[in-house]
């Protein structure tokens, strides 16, 4: 129920109203930072409250651990805190701003468990003497997340954007259209070809 009494459900937003829903979302989380870069408590909590879970997401998809995907979330919304002042609403959105640090932060954190993982193969081997299986998986399946990170990076900013989104953000290609304001054939074209090169950049055939 709203205000007036009526139910939501009997005013369901038109498609005409997402590029206006999304602008307007746009400027009140530039706001919301800018005001961060003055150490404004209350709107660092708002900040984080509307855009935690789209940071989450992006970082769980890079990282494919609960465990750290949190740890790193934390780790990106302190170096907003201490950040907020270098953002520039003249050169992109807070989203983009944002989504920018996790994405950096998440693929720091996949070199680092890399390089973490192969310390202790190296020990293992030296100190134990025969194979560990698992920690080769590990490994193995580490570095083919990072394959994957360096590949999102050859593509285009809408390929790039609109994947993000559907993978990492975990939205239909329908919600990515309506957020992004552009039509859903669109959004499979920047996929589908997103997707293409980056099968290639891996050697998938």
């Amino acid at each position: 129920m709203t205000q007036n009494g009526f139910r939501r459900e009997a005013f369901p937003p038109t498609v005409d109203s997402a590029p206006s829903q999304r602008a307007a979302e746009g400027i009140e989380l530039s706001a919301l930072l800018l005001r961060c870069g003055q150490a404004d408590q209350q709107a660092f909590a708002e900040l984080y409250d509307r855009t935690s879970a789209r940071v989450f997401g992006l970082i769980l998809r890079v990282l494919h651990d609960p465990g750290y995907a949190e740890e790193t979330t934390q780790e990106v919304y302190l170096q907003v805190w201490r950040t907020a002042t270098t953002f520039d609403p003249a050169k992109g959105s807070a989203v983009t701003w944002l989504m920018t640090l996790a994405h950096r932060r998440a693929v720091d954190r996949v070199r680092a468990e890399h390089a973490h993982t192969q310390r202790e193969v190296a020990y293992g081997i030296r100190a134990l003497g025969h194979e560990f299986d698992e920690v080769t998986e590990e490994v193995e399946r580490r570095l083919e997340q990072q394959a994957v990170v360096a590949g999102l990076e050859k593509l285009t900013h809408t390929q790039r954007e609109a994947i993000s989104l559907a993978y990492y953000g975990g939205r239909t290609y329908s919600e990515v259209a309506s957020y992004l304001g552009i039509g859903l054939p669109t959004v499979k074209s920047r996929i589908r070809d997103g997707l293409t090169r980056l099968k290639k950049s891996l050697g998938v055939t």
